[in-house]
């Protein structure tokens, strides 16, 4: 049974930075792509940033471009979100999810197979 569990959410000052971790467990994640999304109040979840569990590529949405950086451990099966420079329009729960990809890079229209509870993340200004 995979298992998502997201951790790190927490306040922040406008211009701080954090780091989201979510530990993942239940398979091999060889051919698969984890990453993550995020629901601000009143929106949709939205695709984030995302990393191939082999071979490192990377993605991102365009508000995370420059602010935002996506890694993984291998050896803890443990996803890392750095952000910096926050926003308090980055206020949101984060979540983690996982896709099967065949190794590919996440298309990020495409939903995960598996999801983590989220994480709050609150930026005030």
């Amino acid at each position: 049974q995979v298992q998502l569990v997201e951790s790190g959410g927490g306040y922040v000052q406008a211009g701080g930075s954090l780091t989201l971790s979510c530990a993942a467990s239940g398979r091999a994640f060889n051919e698969y792509a984890l990453g993550w999304f995020r629901q601000i109040p009143g929106k949709e979840r939205e695709f984030v940033a995302s990393i191939t569990w082999t071979g490192g590529m990377t993605n991102y949405a365009n508000s995370a471009k420059g602010r935002f950086t996506v890694s993984k451990d291998n050896a803890r099966t443990t996803l890392h979100l750095r952000m910096n420079a926050l926003r308090p329009e980055d206020t949101a729960v984060y979540y983690c999810g996982a896709r099967w990809t065949g190794g590919e890079p996440w298309v990020e229209r495409y939903d995960p197979d598996y999801w983590g509870h989220g994480t709050q993340v609150t930026v005030t200004p």
